[in-house]
């Protein structure tokens, strides 16, 4: 049991690296038509962009469907990145974008500091020049901006 806890951690913590490397060098690289469409103004629901997270869930859905019946390390690998990408859904999509209105503001210093990253993110519309490509993971200057700002 603790075995697979710590892969399905290990898996989870592991995915916030790739999250970056994706985001930096593919989705800021050659993939840009379709994370372009993530950093620009439209009146869509949906957006070009969604097909990432539509890959990592086919992706988790598979790890979990090839290692469910041995429930062997490939099913505690598709529930990491499982909840990962919910997790990315309520910061990224709910939380960050207001894609659905379920959350008010927050004084939550760590909230804060990742609302103001991916602001400083989004103020680079083309593909090269941005910064701020994780998730949870925030430098910490927009920790002491996110904490100036609750003074």
């Amino acid at each position: 049991m603790w075995w697979n806890i710590g892969i399905v951690i290990l898996t989870f913590l592991a995915m916030e690296v790739v999250a970056w490397f994706t985001h930096k060098y593919i989705m800021h690289g050659f993939l840009w038509f379709l994370h372009r469409s993530h950093h620009t103004r439209h009146p869509h629901p949906l957006e070009r962009n969604d097909l990432f997270f539509v890959y990592y869930g086919v992706l988790s859905t598979f790890f979990v469907i090839y290692g469910s019946e041995q429930q062997d390390y490939r099913f505690w690998i598709g529930i990491g990145i499982g909840i990962y990408g919910l997790v990315y859904f309520l910061i990224h999509d709910v939380f960050i974008h207001r894609r659905l209105r379920l959350f008010g503001k927050t004084q939550n210093t760590y909230l804060k500091a990742l609302d103001i990253a991916h602001k400083v993110h989004h103020k680079t519309t083309g593909k090269n020049g941005g910064e701020s490509y994780g998730m949870l993971w925030v430098n910490t200057k927009f920790y002491k901006l996110a904490k100036s700002k609750n003074k």
